[in-house]
């Protein structure tokens, strides 16, 4: 079967979960990637990627993101994905030059509205389906703009056939055709050895926002090694060790860590699950890494806390409870990687045997 594969290209969380499903998919399938940005960078030098545009989040002067600055940084591209515009083109003839019998999206949205026009069946397959198409339990003060976050997600992404959901705390699905899997980890997690090392690993999906004055001080003050990635700076300057974006490396230096400081992103938690890490969470203001960061904090995994208020009284409690959250580590360890290829195939039968009209959506039916 031919599949086109659309990945959202922020972060570097979303190609992560993609290339471990990758060789077991290209083994059974001809596969086709479309990706930008950091997806694009991560996946290209091994597989075959088509470029397309990317949305991404924006940040204020104090590192937080901002729904002023984010639609500002979107809204060209909002309106030409909704109006199909011509990075709407662009991406419909990569596609339609594959010719794919199904299309699988990563919270993807060119990629999706793409497969809606074209009336290609598709398989949604993200984290953020958590709060779409399951029931997690939402904090309260969170839960209008939940549904804001969710109306978003649903006009850019329409309602997919069928729907994955990949997280390393279980939602109750809301449909039958959604499938909820743990997380999913790729060869160089499954493969690396866990040490228990000294350092401490940071890492910042957009450093040149979060990587604060007061961060920096925090991690000087608590005297202990640190490997710092996801800034433009290089090289060691006192017990900061400031690192290039890499793969095997970062794996490396994850699976040696004392323990894990970053945003909160699924991706990321359950890799450091796997490796029996520690996380301190300081989630990006918005929900759903809210509720990665409360469900963390619930399961004993690691700590909570604002990106604000991190300081050096901040990391010795975290430090001095480690042990406890290793002990619960061990309990929850889980790999969705076969489930997902075994929902993926399933899915892939049912879309190939159903109906599939052949004409594209008109305009005023998108």
């Amino acid at each position: 079967m031919r599949i086109a594969y659309g990945v959202f290209g922020y972060g570097r969380g979303h190609a992560t979960r993609t290339a471990a499903v990758l060789p077991d998919l290209m083994r059974r399938h001809d596969v086709q990637l479309y990706a930008g940005a950091d997806a694009y960078d991560q996946l290209s030098p091994q597989y075959r990627v088509v470029r397309i545009p990317t949305m991404g989040y924006g940040y204020g002067k104090d590192g937080r993101l901002t729904t002023w600055h984010t639609f500002r940084k979107n809204g060209w591209h909002i309106f030409d994905m909704l109006f199909r515009g011509p990075e709407f083109q662009q991406v419909r003839d990569a596609i339609l030059d594959f010719r794919p019998d199904v299309i699988i999206s990563d919270a993807e949205p060119w990629t999706h509205r793409v497969a809606r026009h074209l009336r290609i069946p598709r398989i949604g397959f993200d984290h953020f389906g958590v709060m779409v198409y399951c029931k997690p339990k939402i904090p309260f003060g969170d839960r209008i703009k939940s549904r804001r976050d969710v109306f978003v997600y649903r006009t850019l992404m329409g309602r997919p056939e069928r729907i994955i959901v990949s997280s390393f705390y279980h939602a109750p699905p809301r449909w039958d055709r959604v499938r909820v899997i743990g997380p999913l980890l790729r060869d160089e997690i499954l493969n690396a050895t866990p040490t228990a090392g000294e350092h401490l690993l940071v890492y910042f999906n957009k450093g040149q926002y979060q990587f604060q004055p007061h961060i920096e001080r925090a991690l000087r003050e608590i005297n202990v090694p640190v490997l710092i990635y996801g800034t433009e700076r290089r090289g060691v300057d006192g017990h900061l060790h400031f690192k290039p974006p890499s793969n095997v490396p970062f794996v490396e230096d994850m699976a040696s860590c004392r323990a894990i400081i970053s945003t909160a992103g699924n991706q990321l938690v359950g890799e450091a699950v796997h490796l029996g890490k520690p996380m301190l969470v300081m989630p990006e203001d918005c929900v759903e890494q809210r509720l990665n960061g409360t469900q963390l904090a619930a399961m004993g995994l690691g700590m909570k806390i604002a990106h604000a208020d991190l300081s050096v009284d901040r990391l010795r409690e975290f430090l001095d409870n480690e042990q406890v959250y290793q002990a619960n580590i061990r309990q929850r360890r889980r790999d969705g990687r076969r489930e997902a290829v075994e929902a993926i195939e399933q899915f892939l039968s049912e879309l190939a045997t159903g109906p599939r009209p052949k004409e594209p959506v008109p305009a005023e039916h998108a």
